[in-house]
């Protein structure tokens, strides 16, 4: 006699397609969710397919779909049962969380604090800072931004609560509620989820190996003619792709912007050093481009401090905006900014991130193979082509082996391309490892071949 199946039988929503799309969504959430354990044994076909109202050939098509992605087992005889028997007990592994490897010890830190302590300004600490910031800290704000390639006046740039508060400054000025943000196919999570909160409508714009097509841009921009209207672009590193815009690449965009009376946002957190085959798209339209860079991915995340280069024209607007918001930048954070760029510890915390980023990235290539996209810059994630269904597989599979990724849903502002993103800064390096060798797996048992996933990101 069998033993009756725990699971209890439903569909996905409506959204996700068909009955059997629905199917192997409602199966493999529960999986992930750990409603379903190792070993558990799954409705028989036709008792399944009575029970939802669906066709019997629906449930086998379904149960082979989750049976090629690694997720159940078919035992002639028997039936089928849930099969991802790796699943690791404990914390997950978190390569959803975007930030660089920590390089930081308690000595360093511990030195840093007590030199800041022999040079504070007790009247940095006892006011309310400028809306833009501290001038002193502006200036030295804007020398860190000359070793990206972006000579910026001080005058025109505004400290920030990190790069995400300008991007929210930024977007509320340009666009506001109701306005267009015109995006790439895939991009940031961040700004994907600042649009919403600020009622914006994302317009994707279709994107190859270097990021947005200029004249892609250029029709999406003349079929509308909206004033409330602004580009996001990560031309350097582009989260989650990997791509990077060669010079060429970035003029044509700021042309078109130009021609359109379009502003671009520059999220640049990603270029460490002036290199003149990737200026900063402000360098090329200072006229028309907001600049945003931050201390969060060179030096350390909890150091929140950003800044926000904007065109003379646009800083009033964006000092009331940023007056607004209400969040005051952190004397002290500004202070220790201070005293690692003066003493030259910057450039040191700097140099090691990259030395473990570097690292990381070649025990990603080795472990992940054909299946990464190799990219032309550092950063702190690797980018997977993958189609839709591929995609949130992997993401069910990793969640049930212990390992968290970032959701293909999460970086998608348009329905073109798609992949899953991993970051690999965070976790320990053995973590790391581990993580790796398990997402190899579920890609083995996927049976996805990188050559023939996504070739526009080829």
């Amino acid at each position: 006699m069998r033993l009756q199946s725990p699971w209890q039988a439903r569909l996905g929503d409506e959204k996700e397609g068909s009955p059997c799309d629905r199917l192997v969504a409602a199966l493999s959430e529960d999986i992930a969710d750990s409603q379903l354990e190792v070993g558990a044994r799954l409705p028989a076909h036709r008792d399944l397919a009575w029970r939802l109202g669906i066709g019997v050939g629906t449930v086998t098509k379904a149960y082979g779909v989750l049976e090629r992605r690694g997720l159940v087992r078919s035992v002639k005889g028997s039936g089928t049962f849930v099969a991802v028997a790796e699943a690791r007990r404990g914390a997950f592994i978190d390569l959803s969380r975007n930030s660089p490897p920590a390089v930081i010890t308690e000595r360093l830190l511990s030195r840093s604090l007590v030199a800041v302590s022999r040079r504070v300004d007790a009247d940095v600490f006892n006011s309310y800072p400028p809306a833009a910031g501290h001038s002193r800290f502006r200036n030295e704000m804007a020398r860190w931004f000359r070793r990206a390639g972006m000579e910026a006046e001080p005058e025109h740039l505004l400290l920030t609560n990190g790069a995400q508060h300008a991007l929210s400054i930024s977007l509320s000025v340009l666009c506001g509620p109701g306005g267009f943000l015109y995006v790439e196919e895939q991009t940031y999570p961040g700004v994907i989820s600042l649009a919403r909160h600020l009622g914006i409508n994302l317009v994707p714009v279709l994107m190859d190996t270097e990021g947005m097509v200029p004249d892609a841009l250029d029709q999406a921009l003349a079929e509308r003619k909206d004033t409330n209207r602004a580009v996001y672009l990560t031309p350097t590193m582009q989260n989650p792709t990997t791509g990077s815009m060669g010079r060429a690449r970035r003029e044509a965009l700021a042309g078109i912007c130009q021609a359109h009376g379009i502003v671009v946002v520059e999220d640049d957190i990603y270029s460490f050093y002036a290199d003149d085959d990737f200026p900063p798209i402000a360098a090329v339209a200072p006229e028309s481009t907001f600049y945003v860079n931050s201390l969060s991915k060179t030096l350390n995340p909890a150091l929140r401090v950003g800044g926000l280069v904007v065109p003379p024209r646009w800083l009033d607007r964006v000092a009331a905006a940023l007056h607004s918001s209400g969040s005051m930048i952190s004397p002290l954070s500004c202070a220790v900014m201070e005293q690692w760029l003066l003493d030259g510890t910057a450039d040191a915390i700097t140099a090691a991130i990259q030395e473990e980023a570097a690292r990381r990235r070649r025990m990603a290539a080795d472990i992940l193979g054909k299946a990464m996209r190799r990219p032309v810059h550092l950063g702190y994630h690797v980018w997977l082509p993958l189609c839709r269904g591929d995609a949130d597989a992997l993401e069910v599979a990793a969640k049930a082996l212990g390992i968290l990724v970032t959701p293909a849903s999460a970086t998608a502002a348009g329905e073109g391309l798609s992949g899953i993103r991993l970051c690999i800064g965070a976790p320990t390096s053995s973590d790391l490892s581990t993580a790796l060798g398990g997402i190899r797996t579920i890609l083995d048992r996927i049976g996805t071949r990188s050559d023939a996933v996504v070739p526009a990101l080829l």
